[in-house]
């Protein structure tokens, strides 16, 4: 499977993990990565220090490439910046902000950069940033969404009638033949978050786990889209959010009711009832907690098979 981006990551398969915050440190990284995917430390929710363990275990762990995803509004990016460049990570994938700001100094260290956009504006002004792929995610993913709810189906064919450089589908991808379809779509690769979270490298904690492959259609709801879109698991802090909009409540008690440290609550240390439960829509799909590499296997060996299926299915 050689196309644009696994000859760009230089990795065996078009699948991504995505850097999800909390869930995403070293071991899933790596794990991935041995399975010939890329694997992504997710940086979001690390001190500086704590980036830095990652990094130097995930190197440990694996000689094939993985990436470090940061979010553009990191407080100590700068920081973050300078753990990727001391320790010689190949590739980083930047989110929530404008790409210009380190693209071309990663660059310049060899580093290879994509960036994560919701919409045709705004993988435009990525492409024009100089960055060397997009993911381009749809409004069915898990976590901090795109406030203008498109679809993935929607999103792949118009992202890739805009750019010329690689795409990456994301969002409700987490089996072979939703790779296929993105792929048929135009993306060159998929990335998977949710599904990786059900795993048993994942760092999620095991109480966020079990409700992700106990969660059931309808079960997740994109909200707080005054403060920064969020796709949740509806539980007792979603319904305090509901009761808050039926309320008519303004945007400063949205923030006060949210709080600090709700994402860490619900995914890193267990809390089902106070804490955020970011997931996609695709959980509905999720039934099992399995290794990741043999994740990888499924996806892999479901899109062969459809693929070759297609090629006599629809012949006319």
């Amino acid at each position: 499977m050689t196309n644009r981006i696994t000859t760009l990551f230089n990795i065996k398969y078009p699948l991504i993990q995505a850097g999800m915050i909390w869930c995403s440190g070293w071991e899933l990284a790596a794990a991935v990565s041995n399975a010939g995917g890329l694997g992504i430390i997710g940086s979001g929710s690390m001190y500086p220090e704590v980036l830095e363990e990652h990094v130097v275990k995930c190197k440990k762990a694996t000689d094939k490439p993985f990436a470090v995803n940061l979010p553009m509004l990191y407080p100590d990016i700068d920081k973050h910046i300078e753990t990727i460049i001391k320790h010689k990570v190949p590739i980083v994938f930047t989110s929530a902000g404008n790409p210009k700001t380190w693209t071309a100094h990663l660059q310049q260290h060899g580093i290879i950069v994509v960036h994560v956009v919701s919409s045709v504006k705004f993988a435009l002004k990525a492409q024009e940033a100089g960055v060397d792929a997009i993911v381009a995610e749809g409004f069915e993913a898990g976590g901090h969404n795109g406030r203008d709810e498109t679809t993935t189906f929607c999103l792949i064919p118009m992202v890739r009638q805009a750019i010329s450089i690689p795409l990456i589908a994301a969002g409700g991808i987490g089996t072979g033949k939703g790779m296929l379809a993105a792929m048929n779509l135009g993306a060159d690769a998929v990335q998977i978050g949710s599904r990786f979270v059900a795993s048993d490298e994942s760092s999620a904690h095991a109480n966020f786990k079990k409700t992700v492959v106990e969660a059931q259609e309808g079960d997740t709801m994109l909200t707080l889209k005054e403060i920064t879109p969020v796709r949740l698991i509806k539980n007792a802090f979603y319904n305090q959010v509901a009761e808050a909009y039926q309320q008519c409540k303004s945007i400063e008690d949205l923030k006060n009711l949210l709080g600090r440290g709700r994402a860490k609550k619900g995914m890193f240390e267990g809390d089902l009832m106070e804490g955020e439960l970011e997931i996609g829509q695709i959980s509905g799909l999720i039934h099992e907690i399995k290794p990741a590499a043999e994740i990888v296997g499924e996806i892999i060996s479901e899109f062969k098979i459809a693929r070759d299926e297609q090629h006599t299915k629809f012949i006319f």
